[in-house]
């Protein structure tokens, strides 16, 4: 019975409800953040049992701890217990798909040889009733000698079981090896730990069996993460130990595969029965439709144009609340606060530059909420299947469908998750399409001028030429993605390529604790993480814009004195100081290059502010606009794009073309400096990032000279 905290990992294979475990057993009491200089994910809480406050870590889902990418990396440094940013695990629960356990199994098998304790939780026993699986967990549990208990993670009763067996393990470590490697096998890892590994590593002694045979398997040190010296020497003995198992008759890089299946095998022919079922299942039957050559792409596109359409109309009411919201609080502040300049920031500078991007916060949890449904109920997947075969045709690798497809969230995790693509063309190309994927940070962008030049007209009864726009411009991004996919894969010699393989789960009925709290966690990070950066911004705006302070010319009737040629006597003194502050001359210095595309000056600085963050041109847009108006002005932003005039010409600012000029050089432009940071991380070079940035920013130009010449004609 255990009677102290323990520091208590959770492992196992993508996709076998991992995630759900941790929830559960965490509930409110975790924190999700990105892990320290990495974009993976980190996820740590903590449970009572029995009074007991334990810590729980998530750990990255793996399918081998002969890991390939950095997340799995992280769960195989963890459990060694070589990761500075994670505790040592006292006790590893390793989860795994009873309805796929052979699978699942060889994880487990290596887990056990790592010195350490641990519990088999066999999950998705209702899946694996429903594909004719019987199986006995105590039986498995006297064969691997280890506590195995079988469950359904949607079930409270199951959750309390597993807290009841974490409660009552003896903390005993496995027998390590239990898999049984033959001699041969046995004689070249042991000549890898006794020459290599134990003198010219710090790799933990229990660890030392694990990673002689990963580096059997790879015959390199591909991404290894520890120091060390002697290179030559390392490969020679890695070089020996192949050559042996190969003289035996062997494959090197398949002989602990082979060894640990046969041992699953005979794990599972003592413990599992399944009954002869000719029956399609539900996922069988759908996938034929779903995953059909010509059905699946028309699906895919129904289903994205609803979930934009949805998000769109679903969240204009809450927006109009918002908006609602910020406009009286700021009325409110002024009116209640001593006039001045502490008044002048806090309402035209703060309260409207946050304002103008917290209002889109009902749009970006409704994006997130689709995103997470998707991917709960398994469809996510199949979504990457479907769309293989094209990508491929067109430059990409299969692999790049999953990170593009991340894109829609954030170009960065994308970017980060094309570690997964081994042949380095095929990364790099990916990596360069990637940012014309509409990721969240658009979406404000998007969203306010749809609703502010978009009519909102209905199509069909059931689209609306808003929803449709919204739908037209994510398809747009995946075009061009595709499109300069095509011409890079002319320019950049072909490389060697490599298989796409991807597992597709079960349908299932996502977990909806886990949807909803995953997407409030999200709209966390976008309030807390834009917020800081737009409060930032807008407060040097508002003091770029507002300083020098400048007095309008007072024209007397019947006086006939030259004033600049800016001047219009029609203007109010809050446009003629912007107009000659800071921020106001910077805005024509530049306005002469943008103005082919339909853009003016006060565009131009916040073109300059987004490269931030892209959703910080609404507040910038928000922050001028309340700087400019007359006092008594209470209208939205929407109202003051429309009804902007220029004081020269007298005719609208905004024009349908112009607004469809401005969306088009957001869907094209490389207007975020995080990704470009990134993308020098990932390729160690800044001839990439600069790449991207030049070619990204020509053609967002091009396209919106031409869309707006053309519009303006039509």
């Amino acid at each position: 019975m255990i009677n102290k905290p323990l520091t208590i990992a959770l492992v196992g294979n993508p996709n076998t409800g991992k995630s759900t475990i941790f929830n559960a057993l965490t509930g409110l009491r975790q924190k999700i953040a990105n892990y320290p200089g990495i974009t993976v994910e980190r996820k740590a809480g903590t449970t009572i049992i029995n009074g007991i406050l334990h810590k729980v870590i998530d750990l990255p889902g793996a399918y081998s701890l002969n890991y390939k990418k950095a997340d799995e990396r992280i769960a195989y440094e963890t459990l060694i217990g070589t990761y500075e940013h994670e505790r040592n695990p006292d006790l590893v629960v390793i989860v795994a798909d009873a309805s796929n356990l052979d699978r699942n199994l060889y994880l487990a098998t290596q887990v056990m040889d790592l010195n350490i304790p641990v519990m088999l939780v066999l999950n998705m026993m209702d899946i694996a009733k429903e594909k004719g699986y019987t199986i006995q967990p105590e039986k498995l549990s006297e064969v691997l000698n280890i506590p195995v208990i079988a469950v359904s993670a949607k079930n409270k009763t199951d959750i309390d079981l597993i807290r009841k067996t974490i409660a009552e393990h003896d903390l005993n470590v496995p027998e390590p090896l239990k898999w049984g490697p033959d001699k041969t096998t046995q004689e070249a890892m042991n000549m890898v730990v006794e020459e290599w590994v134990r003198p010219s590593t710090d790799i933990p002694a229990r660890a030392h069996n694990t990673e002689a045979l990963r580096l059997i398997s790879e015959g390199d040190f591909a991404n290894a993460f520890y120091s060390f010296d002697n290179k030559e020497t390392g490969l020679k003995v890695i070089d020996k130990a192949r050559t042996l198992i190969e003289e035996n008759g062997g494959n090197p890089m398949a002989a602990e595969v082979l060894q640990r299946y046969n041992f699953i095998g005979e794990c599972t022919s003592v413990s599992t029965k399944q009954e002869s079922n000719t029956k399609k299942s539900i996922t069988d039957r759908v996938d034929a439709v779903v995953t059909h050559k010509v059905f699946g792409p028309v699906i895919f596109a129904m289903v994205l144009l609803l979930m934009f359409q949805a998000i769109f109309s679903w969240a204009t009411p809450f927006m109009d609340f918002i908006d609602f919201l910020f406009v009286e609080g700021g009325n409110w502040v002024a009116s209640h606060m001593p006039a001045g300049m502490l008044n002048d920031l806090l309402v035209e500078g703060v309260i409207a530059g946050l304002g103008g991007v917290v209002i889109f916060l009902p749009q970006i949890l409704f994006l997130f909420f689709f995103i997470y449904i998707l991917e709960g109920t398994g469809y996510m997947a199949r979504a990457a299947f479907v769309m293989d075969g094209f990508m491929t045709k067109v430059g990409l690798h299969g692999r790049s469908v999953v990170p593009l497809m991340s894109g829609f969230a954030c170009a960065i995790p994308g970017i980060m998750a094309t570690r997964t693509i081994e042949n380095w063309r095929d990364r790099i190309i990916t990596i360069m399409v990637l940012p014309f994927m509409a990721c969240s940070a658009r979406l404000p962008v998007y969203a306010l001028l749809i609703a502010a030049f978009i009519p909102d007209t209905s199509v069909l009864g059931i689209f609306t030429y808003q929803g449709i726009t919204f739908f037209g411009l994510y398809i747009f991004g995946i075009l061009m993605a595709v499109g300069a996919a095509a011409v890079m894969k002319k320019i950049f010699p072909a490389g060697k390529q490599t298989p796409f393989i991807m597992e597709l789960p079960g349908y299932k009925m996502p977990k909806w604790s886990v949807v909803f709290q995953n997407t409030a966690e999200r709209g966390k990070v976008f309030v807390t993480e834009a917020g800081k950066v737009i409060v930032a911004i807008s407060i040097v705006l508002w003091f770029l814009a507002s300083f020098p302070k400048t007095e309008m010319p007072q024209v007397l009737e019947g006086e006939t004195t030259e004033y600049d040629s800016s001047f219009n006597t029609t203007e109010n003194p809050e446009s003629y100081q912007l107009r000659h502050s800071f921020a106001g001359k910077f805005g024509k210095m530049i306005e002469p290059v943008i103005k082919p595309l339909g853009f003016d000056w006060k565009i131009g600085i916040s073109l300059v502010t987004s490269f931030a963050a892209r959703e910080v041109m609404v507040g910038t847009l928000n922050t001028i606009y309340s700087i400019e108006e007359e006092d008594g002005d209470t209208s939205t932003l929407k109202e003051k794009l429309r009804n902007d005039v220029d004081p020269e010409t007298g005719k609208p600012v905004y024009t349908i073309a112009t607004a469809i000029s401005l969306m088009i050089f957001f869907a094209l432009a490389m207007q975020c400096m995080s990704t470009i940071a990134i993308v020098k991380r990932e390729t160690n070079s800044w001839k990439w990032p600069v790449a991207m940035f030049t070619y990204m920013s020509v053609l967002a130009y091009l396209a919106s000279f031409l869309a707006y010449q053309i519009g303006t004609r039509l």
